[in-house]
Formats: structure tokens, sequence, C-alpha cells
């Protein structure tokens, strides 16, 4: 009977009016929500089939579907904390409740969120006041990052920042410039060798220092353009057993130099007497110290950029080189990349973790959690772990966190249109019970 379809379809009116007006209750409520989401009430009509012609309609009703618009970015909100962090365009920081740190990440389920205000506790941990953890890939101790599958959870451990920890960056490369007197290698010269001593920072920290000396060779006329290089490391120990051995020493080398218009005063040749080989492709010496291994430029033959025999003064015109002594941590920054980086006292800067951007196909699909988290679900699609700014993904953004996507004014105006709605249903409805009871009314 098409009058009781009326009533049927006034109730699904105001079922649907009441889902939409959670929707609105429930966006205006967290419209100062970081990372909120806002959630919208679509309506779909419910048609039953008629017979056409046949002169009687019956009403199918309408029917509210909800959903969740996670694709939507918030406006970026500017903060004082480095590790309040958010995500300039698609993509979600990896997260576990802190409650699930003692159990194995290859166990949990991904959890994701688009912004956290994150502290270190009492272990170090990054999480939020909520407990969500933040997760991420440890780099090595030169600070790359290894590879490691994209498509589980299995490589990813919380990040941990300890405020105590000290680090070194120990000396790998230096780079020799040094002018040798010409005027040293002619016959009548002394003949005294020429110093040279440069500081370096050993595997576990420590000072050492590399000296250097330049022997002239004086022929007995004309000039000979040949030194004597000898390397000495001062974390290498002499053997009191063998006395007449320098321990010390790690490299000699004889340079000479070329006299020509065209290359004057650069290399000509390199001759490896004892320690590391010479590349000359590079211009590099490869020396093993006690301290670790160094590898140490010298130029390359004719190049005006290494060591050079010019005029009559002694001069170190370029020395160079990396590492630093040990320091005491003084900040942690989160880059655009993901890259956790450490900065210590003495300048050194140390990659400590990658976080990366988690996205699946149907970011709308995924499942709604508490603390504006998200996980993976059938309709979303499988997840895949990105480096920040590579594939679809955009930027990780330090010193900020994503606004609320509730837009007040739109939620008002929507809710005066359900309460209307609302309202017209409840009038359709009443109007059905004055025509039943008119029904009801025939039979007296």
């Amino acid at each position: 009977m098409s009058i009781s379809s009326s009533l049927n379809a006034g109730v699904a009116g105001l079922a649907a009016n009441a889902t939409r007006l959670a929707t609105i209750s429930d966006n205006i409520a967290n419209s100062g929500t970081y990372g909120y989401k806002r959630a919208a009430a679509d309506f779909e009509s419910m048609v039953i089939n008629q017979a056409r012609g046949a002169g009687v309609y019956s009403a199918g009703g309408v029917r509210a579907q909800t959903v969740r618009l996670i694709d939507e970015r918030g406006s970026l909100v500017s903060t004082s904390n480095a590790l309040d962090l958010a995500v300039a365009g698609r993509g979600m920081l990896p997260v576990i409740p802190s409650v699930a740190l003692d159990n194995k990440m290859g166990a949990q389920p991904l959890m994701m969120t688009t912004t956290g205000a994150f502290r270190t506790d009492a272990n170090g941990v990054l999480r939020t006041e909520s407990g969500l953890v933040l997760l991420g890939w440890r780099a090595t101790a030169d600070g790359s990052i290894p590879v490691l599958p994209r498509d589980t959870v299995g490589g990813l451990e919380p990040v941990v920042i300890n405020a105590n920890q000290t680090a070194a960056d120990p000396t790998t490369t230096m780079t020799l410039g040094v002018n040798l007197p010409a005027v040293d290698t002619e016959a009548g010269a002394d003949g005294s060798s020429l110093p040279v001593s440069v500081e370096y920072f050993g595997n576990l920290g420590t000072s050492e220092t590399l000296n250097i000396t330049f022997t002239p060779t004086v022929p007995a006329f004309g000039s000979s353009n040949t030194w004597t290089m000898v390397v000495r490391d001062s974390a290498s120990i002499d053997d009191p057993a063998t006395p007449a051995l320098d321990e010390s020493i790690i490299g000699e080398y004889e340079l000479t130099f070329d006299a020509s218009s065209a290359n004057g005063g650069t290399l000509a040749s390199v001759t490896v007497l004892s320690g590391g080989a010479y590349d000359s492709a590079t211009g590099n010496l490869s020396l093993a110290l006690a301290g670790g291994p160094l590898t140490v430029k010298i130029g390359k033959i004719g190049d005006i950029n290494g060591l050079t025999q010019l005029s009559d003064s002694f001069a170190p015109t370029s020395i160079t080189k990396d590492g630093s002594p040990v320091g005491n941590l003084t900040a942690v920054e989160v880059d655009e990349n993901g890259y956790v980086r450490a900065t210590y006292d003495t300048g050194f800067i140390r990659t400590v973790y990658q976080i990366p951007l988690v996205d699946v196909p149907n970011p709308n699909g995924l499942t709604t959690l508490n603390n504006q988290t998200f996980q993976v679900s059938p309709t979303s699609g499988s997840f895949f772990l990105w480096d920040a700014g590579d594939g679809p993904t955009g930027a990780v953004v330090g010193y900020a966190r994503e606004g609320s996507t509730t837009d007040v004014a739109a939620e008002l105006t929507n809710l005066i249109q359900t309460q209307r709605a609302y309202s017209s249903n409840a009038k359709v409805i009443q109007t059905v019970d004055e025509m039943l009871q008119e029904t009801t009314n025939i039979k007296r």
C-alpha cells in the first residue's frame, strides 16, 4: 500500500538525516583536532519497481552511506618543536601503539597517521602523548640506509633518540696541498727536511697526528726536482724488539716534479718506496693508519691543485680533511626526505634513521581508528613504503602539524539543511499518521 510506503520512507528519511547529523557533529567537534579527516554522509535513493501505467507508486525511501575523506589534506600549522611532523602531500607516517612495543614488528598490523607531535620518552623512544610510536629504518654506522623490503613492516623499528649519546666521525679522506720550494733541490742547498703535521680523528674518536716530512734530493750540480716524502702516524707505536725499524712510518714516496714550460711545478711521477699505493687516475694515496684507513689526495700527474714545487717558498696551500672529535648530541631534526639527522656540538651531523611514507591505492578505503590513525583494509589495497618525495608521495615537514579538514562554516550550513530535512520527514510521518487515522474512522 502506497500510504504505508510513505510512512517507511519518512522513517528512512529520519534515520538518514540522523546519520548526517552525526557526521556533522563529529566534524564540528574535531574542527581543532590535528590530522582529523572529515566524515561525509551521502544519500542514495531506494526505488521499488513499479509496473508502467499501474497508477500506483510505492516510496522506496533513502539510505545514508558514510565515508571518511582521508585523501583530503588539511593546512599545515607551524610549531616550535622540530619533531612535530606532518606530510605535505600524499603519504602517511608509519606508527604503532606503545603497548605493542614488546611484540615483534612482523606480527603487528601497520598503523599510519598524517601528523604527530613526537617527543622522546624515558627510554628515548619517539612517541606522541596518545601513545603512538614513530617507526623508521635504522641507518648503518656510515649513515646509509640498507636495502629493506618495502611491502612489509619487517625492516621497521621504533625510532630511538638518546639525549646523552655521543658520536665521533673518523677521518677517512684528506687533501694535501703543499708547495715545496724549487730552490731546495738545486746544487748547493742544505737539504733540510720540511715538516707538515695534520690532525686526524681515529675510528675510536681519538685525536691523532699525521707527521709528513719532505726531504729534497740535492745533486752535485743542476737541479734534481726530486723529494722524498715520509708519512708517520702518531698512533703507531714502535716495537722495542726492533729498534732499527721505525714502525711509525706508514709510507715513503719519491716525488719528481715537472720542469717543463707547460707543466712546470706539477707532479711528474710518484714512486712508492713503501706503504700504500698511489693511484695516478685519482691522485690518491691509500694509507693504513692505526686509527683506520685514510685516503690522502696529493694530486694527479700534471695537476696544479695537488703537491707543487715552485719558487722558493714552503707553504701548505690547501690542507682539508673530514671527520670530527667525539661530540654530544645537541639537536635532532627530520628533513623533507624523512632522514632523521642528529647534530652534535662538534658540528658533526649524522643520519640515524629514515622515516618512509606509507601509501595505498585507495586512501579513503582505509579503516579509521582512534587518534587519527588508519589501517589497511580490503578496499584500500596493500601498502607500500616509499622514500619521501618518490613516487606519488610528498615531503616530510618538521616544525609543523596538519590541521583539521573541517570547514566549520560549511558544516553549520549543512546542519541547517539537515535540521530542515529532518523536520520535513517528521512532518511526512505526522501526515501519514493523520491519514491512517482518517482511514480507521471510515468504519465508524
